[in-house]
């Protein structure tokens, strides 16, 4: 399986969410990560995600773009929540992999406006 392929599996593992299962298969024992809102290691951001799916149950990630360039991975998604009034937000994840395995993560996010003016849409 490609880098690109493990990225793109765990992101959708995870938003269906088989965080704990996404996590054993995909990311490092020792990976890092920059979502400012956790601290940066491992099990925080795990954490965080296993109680996001949680109190959102009923999401799913749409990846519009994906990009693979030696050990880096980059998708461009979109992700829906069922059933929820909240709106969907656009989410860019950098993966870095080392040994087949995620070592290091950035995530980016922005709520998706019904009312944007741009004729482009955000994807």
């Amino acid at each position: 399986m490609s880098n690109k392929e493990q990225a793109l599996s765990f992101l959708r593992m995870a938003a269906a969410g088989d965080v704990k299962a996404a996590y054993d298969q995909f990311i490092a024992p020792d990976f890092i990560h920059h979502n400012q809102h956790f601290k940066g290691d491992r099990h925080s951001l795990m954490q965080a995600m296993q109680d996001a799916s949680k109190k959102t149950p009923n999401k799913s990630i749409d990846v519009k773009h994906s990009y693979e360039d030696g050990d880096t991975v980059i998708t461009h998604s979109q992700v829906v929540r069922v059933n929820s009034e909240e709106p969907s937000i656009a989410v860019v994840h950098i993966f870095k992999f080392k040994n087949g395995k995620v070592i290091e993560l950035w995530d980016l996010g922005q709520v998706i406006s019904k009312d944007s003016p741009n004729e482009n849409g955000i994807f």
